[in-house]
């Protein structure tokens, strides 16, 4: 594996790219190296599907695309990032029983979690924000 790797794609703030985005992370982590059945690859994926589906619903057409980077670093670290250009950043919302969505960053939060990662949101110079999260990459058997 490379020191230092990364990756980022730009896709139309639509609800048809977030599928593009799983697909797009899923290959760009199995070329990484980890197993197309890996965890890690099906935690990642939900955790960007619902990071770009916040970035097409709730930018209320202010953010024409929206960006997914992915960085693997020196410190075998995995850095994900969704981009947008709205300056709202998400909200945590109450998770009442009958709402049918609001729950997105719960389930980002709860797997980064899971994968002992971190979330954070940072403002971009053009107005907008990137929600990151972080966590180690993981180990594989040695087969592998």
């Amino acid at each position: 594996m490379a020191d230092h790797r990364h990756a980022s794609l730009s896709l139309p703030s639509d609800s048809a790219s977030v599928r593009g985005a799983r697909t797009y992370v899923a290959d760009v982590l199995s070329e990484w190296g980890l197993p197309d059945e890996a965890e890690t690859i099906h935690g990642v994926q939900l955790i960007v599907s619902e990071l770009a589906t916040n970035a097409v619903q709730h930018t209320c057409g202010r953010s024409p695309t929206f960006t997914v980077h992915l960085r693997l670093d020196e410190d075998r670290k995995l850095h994900i990032g969704v981009t947008d250009s709205h300056p709202r950043w998400p909200q945590r919302l109450p998770a009442a029983v009958q709402q049918d969505n609001g729950r997105g960053m719960l389930i980002v939060r709860t797997l980064t979690a899971e994968f002992a990662g971190s979330v954070s949101v940072v403002p971009t110079e053009e107005g907008g924000k990137t929600v990151r999260v972080t966590f180690p990459w993981p180990a594989l058997p040695p087969n592998e």
